[in-house]
């Protein structure tokens, strides 16, 4: 299937946009499937990192366990996940914007299904997250413009 891409301007440095995207206890702040995270082991930013992500899908939560496999500070990172019915490939970038003073933020997504996530992941998955992408798009554009800092 193809991947999912989007991108938002955020009225933020590349630096400070990047540090909050990259801390996975915000994905509940600015993302509506998100409901918890939980560190599971490695250092916090760091390629490595495994985190426990519940979302709510329809109408009941998945645990889906991601590692971040590659971080650039403050250009790229990627997100793969290693366990649950729905794996994300995440691959992000931070882009400077006018000397700096701003970002563009390219998110582009993919899905593997496992188990039940193989039918879950082009009937529900994809088409309920390119809903979802641009509210939540707009509600980190709007939390980083605010202030929120990583």
């Amino acid at each position: 299937m193809s991947r999912i891409n989007a991108s938002v301007d955020i009225s933020r440095r590349p630096e400070e946009v990047f540090r909050y995207l990259t801390n996975p206890e915000h994905l509940p702040e600015w993302q509506k499937s998100a409901v918890r995270v939980r560190r599971i082991s490695g250092a916090p930013g760091q390629a490595g990192e495994k985190v426990r992500v519940t979302r709510h899908m329809g109408r009941r939560d998945f645990d889906t366990d991601v590692e971040l496999t590659k971080v650039d500070p403050p250009r790229s990172w990627h997100v793969h996940g290693t366990e649950g019915p729905v794996r994300p490939d995440l691959e992000g970038t931070v882009e400077p914007l006018d000397g700096g003073r701003r970002s563009r933020v390219t998110f582009s997504l993919d899905f593997e299904g496992h188990g039940m996530g193989k039918v879950l992941v082009p009937l529900v998955v994809k088409p309920g997250i390119r809903k979802e992408m641009a509210r939540d798009e707009q509600t980190l554009k709007e939390i980083l413009e605010r202030g929120a800092t990583g």
